[in-house]
């Protein structure tokens, strides 16, 4: 009899060791998550949920976005590329735009229309929903900078209206890469056409 209540008291301390180790393991599953969970935000990926119609029609207001961090590390941005920034004015605020205007170009917009280092025909944007109006310009975008438009063009406040006028490349949080909410939606960059 003395050796079952032994044997029932050593049964116990090992129910006790093995359920501490199973909620100890949890635990430390549940912290990994969030640290990677952390880290990918930090440096793979950033969330972005879109507060204006800026970029009408591709992103609306309220639509969330996954924008990747890393799509520069290896190549330079492009023309056409919606990309994740800190604002120039103020490098608190994230703003999303289009590039328009690469580094060393001459960027100038008349009758709504943009012409890249003088050339004869506007930039084809198939993106727009309504033609823009206004002259602005003309922008030298300097070395390592870059030129951006919202696709709305009439309602945005973008490159032509700052203070600063282009975003440096340090400071592109990354590409717009994929629209996860209200509809699921790659971003793909736009195809340009510059005809002299």
């Amino acid at each position: 009899m003395e050796n079952n209540t032994e044997d029932i008291k050593e049964k116990k301390k090992w129910d006790k060791k093995s359920v501490f180790k199973e909620i100890r393991d949890y635990v430390f599953l549940i912290a990994l998550a969030f640290v990677l969970a952390f880290l990918m935000n930090k440096f793979v990926y950033a969330n972005a949920e879109v507060p204006t119609g800026s970029m009408l029609p591709v992103v609306e207001p309220g639509d969330r976005l996954i924008v990747n961090r890393l799509a520069y590390l290896f190549e330079d941005p492009k023309r056409g590329d919606i990309v994740m920034f800190a604002y120039p004015d103020d490098e608190s605020e994230n703003y999303l735009k289009r590039i328009i205007g690469l580094p060393g170009e001459k960027v100038e917009i008349k009758k709504g229309l943009v012409y890249i280092n003088d050339s004869k025909k506007p930039l084809s944007e198939p993106y727009l929903n309504d033609p823009p109006n206004g002259d602005f310009g003309p922008y030298t975008v300097p070395k390592g900078c870059y030129f951006m438009l919202g696709d709305n063009r009439d309602e945005s406040k973008d490159a032509r209206y700052w203070d600063n006028k282009y975003v440096k490349k340090e400071k592109i949080v990354g590409k717009a890469w994929l629209k996860y909410y209200p509809h699921f939606t790659f971003l793909h960059s736009a195809e340009y056409s510059e005809s002299n």
